[in-house]
């Protein structure tokens, strides 16, 4: 029965039939309808209207979509990629990537320390629409990284979007706004910004640890983090401690035993190293095929596609019990014994009882011969306190050194670099041990639940364990774009990911690293440097699977409100009109419009790719 129809007797009711007379007025007012009896025996017909209260059409074109101020946070490789991807992707965007350094580059920046350098080819560290044929070693140094990167940024003109010296210290999350509000920290003071959507791109290793060992204030000599190093020091004649022996410590150690009058290195675990991260001599392949490489493009292609195909074919070794891991287990051993002069004692102390790919394999150069130096000391003993003029050990020995220079990491709990605040919940805590739930929570690695519009960019569990770094940014901001395009173009004032979707994604993580050697006796990264830890750097499968699982957005898992003032989901078909069929609602002649772009001369020849014909997004804008 129609709202408002009062009948009384209830079988006077199969005898009429009630329709409604829609009266604006009436309704606005809060009347739902008048009502119109029909005769029994007259024609009948379906009522106009049976929605109240009806919904006011937004008077504009279906393709007029919002314009989104984005906020990027990081300008770092992943700031760069954002400030390249995402404004060719995402028509009329606001884009402002905030950095809190003075200048761009992320790690290569703010990393100089003597020896520092990617352990990845640089021919796979690289964006892949932007190849360089010019890189002057295999494994690059950390400058000519910076430089590449400039480069790129300077030529898709990133800088435009960049604010340096600027720092983020809070986000809180306003649903009334649709907007995050964000506390940002300059030399000239502090100012709030208001943005539709909020991505981090903080980076894995932005956030130096010194470790905490009593009297460490005593120390009277130099005390530096190698990625906060000392550019006016010389380490020259000097007495050294290198604490660590992850990859900064790995490749800062044979630098400073170059010149240093001794050097004690303490290392707390072993490690594998190895010529390159999967155990390949990649470097020995750049070399034996760059300078053919360089004669053509398709040279260069066929090169860059063998080499990164090596990257990403190197997924078996990870499993446990594989033949490929027991093997390159033989293989690094022999390398790692023969590098060290067949030095049993530091073989003995260096070689890990862990599988290889427990924790990242790293190529270090030099790092082992520079072990069997008479000047360098490698020191298994666990530090107990530092003293004014050196270190002590458990065992009682003191020794004394001019500097400290800790290798000893970063902040990897993977949880985000200041206060993020949401429905009364802060994610940077709740991610952080002895937080609820204790450990980074996250949709596919790139949202949480009951965040709305707050999108990670190399969060946790985003690079699979085979592929390359530049390729994995390009997917997950490629599928960025699509959260963003869909939220200005279909109405949408905030979304989120489903907890139940985090919940099944959080099981097949669960599920999917015990099957790996990444759970064994090692602490890395991978797990936020506990022996056996949740493994949260690493997504569960390969470059391969990780850039297929983000190629299509499941909708599905999200859930939106709507700026619609009725909260009507299709308040954003607007007026029926498309921006072209306003411009040619007087005829097309002597206009630049197109208005059937779907037609090419292909056709023709019968040469169109149907794969993906009729979807490509920007036909319509």
């Amino acid at each position: 029965m129609a709202p408002g129809v009062l009948i009384e007797d209830p079988k006077e009711e199969a005898a009429v039939n009630v329709v409604p007379i829609v009266d604006d007025e009436l309704i606005s007012k809060g009347v739902h309808a008048e009502t119109r009896v029909l005769e029994p025996g007259k024609a009948d017909f379906p009522p106009l209207r049976t929605i109240w209260p009806h919904l006011k059409l937004e008077d504009h074109p279906v393709d007029e979509t919002r314009r989104l101020r984005v906020a990027v946070v990081g300008a770092g490789l992943s700031g760069i990629t954002a400030g390249i991807l995402l404004p060719a992707k995402v028509p009329n965007i606001d884009l402002v990537i905030y950095e809190r350094t003075d200048d761009i580059g992320g790690v290569w920046h703010t990393n100089v320390y003597p020896g520092v350098r990617c352990d990845v080819p640089a021919h796979a560290y690289q964006a892949t629409f932007a190849p360089s044929t010019t890189w002057t070693e295999a494994f690059a140094q950390g400058h000519e990284i910076k430089d590449y990167w400039h480069r790129v940024a300077e030529r898709y003109e990133v800088r435009k979007y960049v604010k340096l010296k600027h720092t983020v210290k809070r986000a809180q999350w306003s649903q009334e706004k649709g907007a995050w509000l964000l506390t940002v920290a300059t030399p000239e003071g502090t100012f709030e910004d208001e943005v539709n959507f909020l991505l981090t791109a903080t980076g894995h290793f932005s956030d130096p640890r010194l470790p905490s060992y009593p009297g460490m204030s005593d120390f009277k000599g130099l005390l530096r983090h190698s990625s906060n190093w000392d550019t006016t020091w010389d380490p020259a004649g000097k007495r050294i401690a290198v604490i660590g022996n992850g990859a900064s410590g790995i490749q800062v150690l044979p630098q400073l035993q170059k010149v240093a009058a001794h050097i004690d290195h303490y290392a707390r675990n072993k490690t594998w190293v190895a010529s390159s991260i999967g155990g390949e001599d990649l470097a020995q392949f750049v070399a034996d095929n760059i300078e053919t490489a360089r004669e053509s493009p398709e040279s260069y292609l066929a090169f860059r596609k063998d080499l990164e195909s090596r990257l990403f074919g190197r997924f078996g070794p990870i499993f446990k019990e594989e033949e490929t891991n027991n093997a390159l287990r033989e293989r690094i051993t022999a390398l790692m014994t023969k590098r060290l002069a067949g030095r049993k004692d530091l073989v003995e102390a260096i070689v890990p009882d862990f599988a290889p790919n427990c924790r990242r394999l790293t190529p270090g150069p030099g790092y082992l011969e520079a072990l069997t130096q008479e000047n360098v000391s490698y020191v298994t003993t666990p530090i107990e306190r530092f003293t004014e003029k050196g270190i002590q050990t458990s065992d009682g020995i003191i020794r004394e050194v001019d500097a400290v220079i800790c290798s000893t990491g970063h902040d990897t709990t993977f949880t985000t670099q200041f206060p993020i605040v949401a429905n009364g919940v802060d994610l940077q805590a709740a991610w952080r041990p002895g937080g609820n739930p204790g450990f980074p929570d996250s949709y596919l690695s790139m949202a949480a639940p009951e965040f709305p519009n707050l999108l990670l960019v190399l969060g946790p569990n985003t690079t699979g364990p085979a592929g390359t770094v530049p390729h994995a940014l390009e997917t997950q901001l490629t599928y960025m774009a699509k959260v963003l395009r869909k939220a200005a173009s279909q109405g949408i004032k905030s979304m989120a990911p489903t907890a139940a979707a985090t919940r099944d994604f959080r099981a097949y993580c669960e599920s999917f690293f015990p099957k790996t050697v990444m759970i064994g006796d090692c602490s890395s990264w991978y797990n936020g440097g506990i022996k056996g830890g949740r493994i949260h750097g690493l997504w569960p499968g390969s470059g391969a699977h990780v850039a297929r699982v983000r190629a299509e957005p499941r909708w599905e898992d999200w859930e939106y409100t709507y700026w619609n003032p009725q909260g009507n989901r299709f308040g954003w078909l607007g007026n029926g009109w498309t921006i072209r069929d306003v411009r040619a609602k007087d005829g097309i002649q002597g206009l630049d419009l197109d208005l059937t772009p779907w037609l090419r001369a292909e056709a023709l020849e019968g040469k169109l790719d149907l794969r993906a014909y009729h979807e490509g997004w920007w036909e319509n804008y």
